[in-house]
C-alpha cells in the first residue's frame, strides 16, 4: 500500500485508554507482587529476606526501566517500545505463576519491573502528542484513574482469593499477563506518534539521520528546560518517598506502632482508595483550566498536614486515619496526575520520555533505599519518621510551586532541537 493512502484516524481517547494502561499494570504489578509474595510464602519456603530482595529487585527493574524504556521511547519511536514491554510483562508473569521457587521469581521481578518502568514513560508521551490544547491534561490525568484502578483489582482479587494461597497468587500474577497481552494486541494497530514523526524529520533536515538519534541528556540542564527538570527532579522523587511510605509501610505501621488490625487498617485503606478515585476524577475536570494551580495548592496543604498530624500529635489508629484519608485525595491532585501533565509540557518531544523516564527512576532507586530503612526508623521514633517525611514534602512542594507557579496550561513543546525555546503545539 502506498504510504501516501490515507489511514483512518483513531479517537484520541482510545489511544489515552490503551497507552494509559501502562498505568494499570504499573500499580498491579507492585501491589500483586505485595500480596501474592505473602501467599506464596509457605508453599514455596521463601524466607522474609528473599521476600525482601524480590520487593527490592522489582523496584531497581522499574527505576533502570524508566530511564532506559524513555531514552529508547524518545530515539527509537514509541511504538517499538510498546510491543517488548508488554511481551516483557506477559513473560514475567508467566514466570511468577508457574514459579516453583525463589530463582523463577527474581526472574519475574527483575523483567517485571524492567517492563513496567519501561513502558510508563512513553505511554505518557503518547497520550499527550496523541491529544490536543483543550483535552492534553485531561488525557495524561486520566492515566491516574487507570494507575487507581491498578490497586482496586489487586486487593479485590486478594480478597476474594487470598484464601487459596498460592493459587490466589498465581490468579493475581495471571490476571495481569492476560491484560498485558490484551493491550499488546491493541497497541498493534496504534500507529506511531505523529508528532514524534514530526520531530525526528524535523532533526534530520537540522543535523543528519545519526544526530537524529542521539539528542543529548544534558540538554535538560540548559536553557528553558532546566529550571522545569530541576523542580520536577525535587518534586517528584521527594513526594514520592512520603507516598511510598504509605503505601509499602502503611499496614507495618498500624499493627506494629498503633496497635491496631491489619481489617481496620484495610477499612480505611479502601476508604482512602474512593476517596483518591473521585479526587483524580475531579482533577480530570479541572486540570485544562485557570482551576489547575488553586487545586494543586489545596493537595499540597493536605499533603503536609497529612504528615504533620502524626508528626504533632503522635502515632495512633486516629492520626494514621488522618494521615491516610488526606493523603490519598493529595495524592490525586497534587502528586502523580499533575508530575505527568508537567513532564509533558515542559520538554521537547525527542526528550520528553527522556526526562520523565529519569525523573521516575531517580525516585524509585530513592524510595528503594528508605524502604530498606523504614521499619528501623519507625522502631527508633515513629514521630521522628514523619517529621522527616513532612520536611521532604515541604521542600517537594516547594519546589513545584517555584517551577510552575506561573506556568500556562497547555504549553506543549514539539519541536525537535532542545536548545530552542519552547513554543505552543
Amino acid at each position: 500500500m502506498s504510504s501516501s493512502a490515507p489511514r483512518r484516524e483513531l479517537n484520541p481517547w482510545y489511544i489515552a485508554v490503551v497507552a494509559g494502561m501502562a498505568s494499570y499494570l504499573d500499580a498491579a504489578v507492585i501491589v500483586s507482587t505485595g500480596t501474592s509474595l505473602v501467599l506464596y510464602e509457605d508453599p514455596l519456603g521463601l524466607t522474609g529476606d528473599e521476600i525482601g530482595v524480590l520487593s527490592f529487585a522489582l523496584t531497581l527493574g522499574l527505576a533502570i526501566g524508566s530511564v532506559t524504556g524513555g531514552r529508547l521511547g524518545d530515539r527509537f519511536g514509541r511504538k517499538p517500545v510498546f510491543g517488548v514491554t508488554m511481551l516483557g510483562i506477559a513473560v514475567a508473569m508467566a514466570l511468577n505463576v508457574c514459579a516453583t521457587g525463589f530463582p523463577m521469581l527474581l526472574a519475574g521481578a527483575i523483567l517485571g519491573g524492567l517492563s513496567s518502568g519501561a513502558d510508563l514513560p512513553v505511554s505518557i508521551a503518547t497520550i499527550a502528542e496523541a491529544a490536543n490544547d483543550e483535552n492534553r491534561g485531561k488525557m495524561v490525568s486520566f492515566s491516574q484513574v487507570l494507575w487507581t484502578v491498578g490497586i482496586v483489582i489487586p486487593l479485590v482479587l486478594a480478597v476474594a482469593f487470598g484464601g487459596l494461597d498460592r493459587l490466589g497468587g498465581q490468579i493475581s500474577f495471571g490476571h495481569i499477563g492476560v491484560i498485558a497481552l490484551l493491550v499488546l494486541a491493541c497497541r498493534v494497530g496504534l500507529p506511531e506518534s505523529p508528532v514524534w514523526l514530526a520531530a525526528r524529520a524535523e532533526r534530520q533536515r537540522e543535523g543528519g539521520a545519526a544526530r537524529t538519534e542521539r539528542v543529548p541528556i544534558r540538554a535538560l540542564l540548559k536553557g528553558t528546560y532546566a529550571v522545569p527538570f530541576v523542580c520536577l527532579l525535587l518534586f517528584y522523587p521527594l513526594v514520592n518517598l512520603a507516598g511510598n511510605t504509605s503505601g509499602q509501610f502503611g499496614t507495618y505501621l498500624w499493627v506494629n506502632v498503633a496497635d491496631s488490625t491489619v481489617e481496620f487498617s484495610s477499612l480505611i485503606g479502601l476508604i482512602g482508595l474512593t476517596l483518591a478515585l473521585l479526587f483524580a476524577v475531579l482533577f480530570m475536570r479541572v486540570v485544562d483550566t485557570r482551576y489547575r494551580m488553586p487545586v494543586f495548592y489545596a493537595g499540597a496543604a493536605c499533603y503536609v498536614l497529612s504528615h504533620l498530624t502524626p508528626t504533632v500529635f503522635g502515632v495512633s489508629a486516629a492520626t494514621l486515619a488522618v494521615w491516610q484519608l488526606l493523603l490519598a485525595i493529595a495524592n490525586s491532585i497534587a502528586f502523580e496526575a499533575v508530575f505527568k501533565v508537567w513532564a509533558q509540557e515542559s520538554f521537547p518531544t525527542l526528550l520528553r520520555a527522556t526526562a520523565q523516564g529519569t525523573i521516575i527512576a531517580v525516585a524509585r532507586l530513592l524510595a528503594a533505599v528508605l524502604a530498606l530503612v523504614t521499619p528501623r526508623l519507625a522502631a527508633a521514633g515513629p514521630q521522628g519518621l514523619f517529621a522527616m517525611l513532612t520536611a521532604l514534602v515541604v521542600i517537594g512542594m516547594a519546589a513545584a510551586i517555584i517551577g510552575f507557579r506561573n506556568h500556562t496550561n497547555n504549553e506543549f513543546p514539539t519541536h525537535a532541537n532542545p536548545t530552542e525555546p519552547a513554543r505552543a503545539h
